[in-house]
């Protein structure tokens, strides 16, 4: 009965011994890879941003013919509203 006891502890002992070292292995992994990950989105932020930069400014000219009826008729419509809420010269009162 010892024996079988023994024989019991050894092997939890040993199954508990080599969780221990999966779970490290896979933490240190886990850290390894979140930090390749981490580095891979700053780099891709990066090169992003600077697609963005240089295609932005080529769309946006692209576009501009669409969008200038609209843009002119925004201009009309507030130069008018401008033009209308003008206050008045303030007048002077004689004592």
């Amino acid at each position: 009965m010892i024996t079988m006891s023994v024989l019991l502890m050894l092997f939890v002992g040993l199954w508990l011994a080599l969780a221990l070292v999966g779970a490290v292995f896979k933490l240190t992994f886990a850290l390894v890879g979140g930090l390749f990950h981490l580095v891979g989105a700053v780099l891709g932020l990066v090169f992003g941003g600077l697609a963005l930069l240089i295609v932005a400014p080529i769309v946006a000219l692209a576009v501009l013919p669409f969008c200038l009826p609209v843009i002119l008729l925004v201009a009309v419509i507030w130069a008018i509203a401008r033009a209308s809420h003008r206050t008045p010269a303030p007048t002077t009162v004689a004592h």
